[in-house]
């Protein structure tokens, strides 16, 4: 997961993209230049709003809760989820992740294994 800053730096750095784009498209710099600044901008702030961590569900990301070993959720997973014979490795933490699932919804949740 990007830390918070970096977040908030590319989505300033976005702002600044497209604010850039609107000047340089009505001051005559040219609007090929102009809509290329805004759509990059756009996108950047896009990401920078859409970026989540890897392994997490959405109500881990969404509370900010810390990220538990290899990344995945951290502590007793729900009853609901019950593992799976998905297991791989981590390549930035080197952790063993194993697959969980609800098998009603089709959930997935991650947690290290081992």
């Amino acid at each position: 997961m990007l830390s918070s800053w970096i977040r908030w730096l590319a989505f300033g750095i976005g702002a600044l993209l497209i604010l850039g784009g609107f000047a340089a498209a009505t001051g005559g710099s040219g609007v090929a230049a102009g809509v290329e600044a805004i759509v990059l901008g756009a996108a950047l702030m896009i990401a920078a709003v859409l970026q989540r961590s890897r392994y997490r569900s959405d109500s881990a990301d969404l509370g900010h809760e810390e990220p538990g070993p290899g990344g995945g959720e951290d502590g007793v997973l729900e009853p609901r989820f019950l593992p799976t014979n998905e297991v791989f490795v981590d390549p930035t933490s080197r952790r063993r992740m194993r697959v969980f699932v609800d098998p009603r919804t089709g959930e997935r949740r991650y947690h290290a294994d081992g």
